[in-house]
């Protein structure tokens, strides 16, 4: 069997063991014994397990990206921005185990330098933040829409921890997707605010 076709098998079994069990689940031993690949074999096609969780979060990234390309353009920006942060917090919470997986393989790895490839497709994300970002406020310069764009990303992926597990039901009466929405639409008010009083000086 070539190499590509045992990867992706690989890959393919890792993603659905974190799917049902969780991060925690996936090691070289249990994706193993899942495949009937040696733990040799494994090692030999990706050198460390990093290197699965890496391919594993570019694969959720590609997924996301996907489904928020799919967002149909209303007339009103304010509500294609709250489609766009439905839609991400819909995919989240559908897929909460590979999101922690990525999440919590940030805050493992801070100084790790990301790929191109995966920078790619984090920007990709940020360009369409964007873009609603320029119809909600067309008068914005693109260097503040394009650091602007990046703060709300940031916002939405710390936020995401909230929706991968339910620790706000034992302190809090605001839900998860609430409080991202409140934050979004927070944020967005103070970015107009900021902006009209801009033009106006």
């Amino acid at each position: 069997m070539e190499k590509d076709n045992i990867q992706n098998q690989l890959i393919a079994i890792g993603r659905s063991i974190v799917k049902e069990k969780g991060t925690e689940a996936l090691t070289v031993r249990k994706l193993s014994e899942a495949s009937g690949c040696s733990v040799g074999a494994i090692y030999t096609q990706f050198s460390n397990m990093d290197n699965v969780i890496v391919i594993l979060n570019y694969i959720t990234l590609d997924e996301l990206g996907q489904r928020l390309e799919k967002i149909p353009e209303s007339a009103n920006p304010y509500t294609d921005m709250n489609r766009f942060l439905q839609a991400f917090v819909c995919y989240v919470e559908e897929n909460r185990n590979l999101w922690y997986m990525l999440y919590s393989f940030h805050l493992r790895h801070n100084e790790r330098a990301y790929s191109y490839f995966y920078l790619r497709k984090v920007v990709k994300i940020i360009g369409s933040i964007s873009s609603l970002l320029q119809r909600i406020l067309p008068q914005m310069e693109k260097p503040e829409r394009i650091l602007s764009s990046q703060a709300l990303w940031l916002n939405m992926f710390a936020l995401s921890s909230f929706l991968t597990k339910d620790v706000l039901d034992s302190f809090s009466k605001i839900g998860s997707k609430l409080l991202c929405q409140i934050v979004l639409n927070t944020y967005i008010a103070g970015l107009s605010v900021l902006e009209n009083k801009s033009q106006g000086s």
